[in-house]
């Protein structure tokens, strides 16, 4: 695609009127799934990155499984899901009465488990099913004793499972639109498991790097192979002088998801937005124009300790700095998440939200365009990074409470080569806004988003939207 393509996400400021029918009338159109998918690993056999152990279970990793060792509690995954493709191989060390669970969209909250969870069961005798989805339950499929490998397919309100090749059941009633996947560990009770080759295929996402080569990026005034390469799938800043890498596309609304590691007092950045020639600082309106950088930083480096607070990882460089600093060490990988909607700018950082700046709270965002290219720094030092993909932004609209963890979810492609475009020049019909998903709350539990008395609601899809709520004002999503 020609440098310049605008292939931006998100919607018009008219159009978040009606953004409060979105959770629910995204059920209603449950068939409608993307084409846009991106699978990637969720364990790489060697460590727990892009988890968090939570409530103080004893998990590990051994010979390349992952090994639920002891205590109760669970693992959560750093980012949350809406749908999406899950694979996962699972065997039970405990002969019998054996007991654990693979949770899907999922609250954070709860002790020693996350509470309102939708668990796939892994308890001897109702392996697979889940228990507050009618329907979701199958007999006869499990090898005791052995691997058993679950296929778990989850968009709109249903979910559906194969167990070892064979299709075990297709379910409606997911009460929760998106949220995190987890392992439960209740070794005490439930025994040791092993689990091995987890992927994930996220639906309305897709890739920004191959994996093969530059394609869809390049240098930014000069050639990128004099600091960037591709090595053993990996993108990789050399630290050699060099160019930041520039998308070939501009993009407006999004929600973007990185994977780094910095090297020992590795420094880079994720510029956002910017005008081709990368500037990503304006103080005031005379100014030329300016996107902004989200930083990458070894922060634990001796040499960064009387930085600003805005000079480490996950800050909006110049306006906002991190809330909490959650970075791993140099070489360990981190994950990233930069949620794009207008000037509203959330940044989490390894299952962290870090960073929200709104125009209020941070006016300099005002001073910031947004649309633009993205990019990624050269600072003279080694940064790798994957799994890099993007997808349409998470709704926020003001007169919602702003939640405190980032939820995705997934947009129809638009037509023709335009696969997520924002409608820059006019508004994208009700209707269609209709199929998004809601934002939604995973930590407080708070009812999403008032669907009926607005008269910007498509009447089709508010008749639907009563029907389904028995005539009640607000969403329960929450569960």
């Amino acid at each position: 695609m020609p440098a310049g393509t605008r292939s931006s996400f998100g919607w018009t400021a008219k159009s978040l009127s009606v953004i409060g029918i979105i959770a629910w009338a995204s059920w209603l159109h449950a068939a409608d799934a993307p084409d846009a998918r991106f699978s990637s690993s969720l364990f790489d056999g060697k460590s727990l990155s892009g988890w968090t152990v939570e409530n103080g279970c004893d998990i590990a990793v051994s010979d390349g499984l992952l090994v639920l060792q002891g205590g109760d509690g669970w693992l959560r995954s750093d980012l949350t899901y809406s749908d999406f493709q899950l694979h996962v191989e699972w065997k039970a060390l405990k002969a019998s009465e054996y007991d654990a669970g693979i949770y899907i969209r999922t609250l954070a909250e709860g002790m020693p488990f996350p509470k309102a969870a939708h668990q796939v069961n892994l308890l001897e005798g109702k392996e697979g099913n889940i228990g507050n989805v009618p329907g979701a339950s199958s007999t006869g499929l499990i090898k005791r004793g052995d691997w058993n490998a679950f296929d778990i397919t989850v968009i709109g309100d249903t979910v559906s499972l194969s167990i070892n090749g064979k299709e075990a059941y297709k379910a409606k009633g997911l009460a929760r639109a998106a949220g995190y996947i987890g392992l439960q560990c209740e070794v005490p009770k439930g025994g040791q498991f092993q689990f091995r080759n987890l992927r994930v295929t996220e639906l309305g996402y897709r890739a920004l790097y191959n994996g093969k080569d530059l394609a869809g990026w390049e240098g930014a005034g000069q050639p990128a192979e004099k600091c960037w390469q591709v090595r053993d799938g990996l993108l990789e800043c050399t630290g050699a002088e060099g160019p930041w890498l520039r998308s070939q596309e501009e993009f407006g609304d999004f929600n973007l998801r990185i994977e780094y590691q910095v090297s020992a007092e590795g420094n880079s950045g994720v510029y956002v937005r910017v005008p081709a020639d990368g500037n990503h600082h304006r103080e005031n309106g005379e100014a030329p124009p300016a996107g902004f950088e989200v930083q990458i930083l070894d922060d634990a480096a001796p040499k960064y300790k009387d930085l600003k607070d805005y000079q480490f990882s996950a800050s909006v460089y110049d306006i906002a700095g991190a809330m909490r600093r959650v970075s791993k060490p140099a070489g360990e990988w981190n994950t990233l998440e930069i949620d794009a909607r207008g000037q509203q700018i959330s940044v989490s950082h390894n299952g962290v939200v870090v960073v929200e700046v709104t125009e209020e709270k941070f006016p300099l965002i005002k001073l910031r365009q947004t649309s633009g290219f993205l990019g990624l720094q050269n600072h003279s030092t080694l940064v790798k990074f994957r799994n890099l993909r993007i997808g349409p932004p998470l709704p926020r609209p003001r007169e919602f409470n702003a939640p405190r963890t980032p939820l995705h979810s997934p947009l129809e492609p638009r037509r023709q080569q335009q696969p997520f475009g924002k409608i820059l020049d006019r508004q994208r019909p009700v209707s269609e806004i209709a199929r998004r998903q809601a934002r939604i709350d995973l930590h407080h539990d708070r009812l999403f988003g008032t669907i009926l008395g607005n008269d910007q609601v498509d009447p089709d899809i508010a008749a639907k939207a009563r029907h389904r709520l028995g005539g009640r004002q607000r969403c329960p999503l929450q569960g």
